[in-house]
């Protein structure tokens, strides 16, 4: 039996100032990770690549959506990615972007990491043409409950695959 003990991965959703879609998708994600058994693995979390709201709590509709399918994120603290978050011991392992171009900022402020876009993981886009497929979650901010509801519908249909992924990095021993 194999005693050696593993890093634990790192896992961060991005958003643009981690209020609304990424708020959501670390609190989905983290309840399907402590599901699938592999909290003691996977640890989640969550930034916002703008400073607008950092110590801030969720918006109150991220909120009420989540606790609407049972998902308390009432803990909820806004944090910014920034470069100081590459090149140590607990950077992220796994970034999720939003949107495009949250992906794009991504993959500039740390050009070594895996960066992937959320709904990529989605099995009912999987197979499509790339340019068939519409991968960014839109940002609700200045919508209604109901555009919270969508991202919400979206980031859960999205998650068993990214769960599966984080599968496939913890049987390899993770990302070099």
């Amino acid at each position: 039996m194999d005693t050696t003990p593993h890093r634990q991965l790192r896992v961060t959703v991005v958003c643009s100032g981690n209020i609304c879609r990424s708020p959501i998708g670390e609190h989905v994600l983290r309840e399907a990770v402590q599901e699938a058994g592999l909290d003691h693995q996977v640890e989640v979390d969550s930034a916002g690549l703008g400073a607008w709201h950092v110590g801030q709590g969720a918006d109150r509709r991220s909120l009420r959506v989540l606790a609407e399918h049972g998902i308390d994120a009432g803990d909820h603290t806004v944090q910014q990615i920034t470069r100081q978050w590459f090149g140590g011991p607990d950077e992220p392992d796994l970034l999720l972007a939003m949107d495009g171009s949250h992906h794009a900022d991504l993959r500039r402020l740390a050009p070594h990491a895996e960066v992937r876009m959320y709904r990529e993981f989605d099995p009912a886009l999987a197979g499509l043409p790339r340019d068939a497929v519409e991968l960014d979650v839109p940002d609700p901010y200045y919508g209604d409950l109901a555009e919270f509801e969508d991202v919400y519908a979206m980031i859960a249909a999205a998650t068993p695959g990214v769960v599966a992924h984080l599968r496939e990095l913890l049987a390899s021993d993770g990302p070099e």
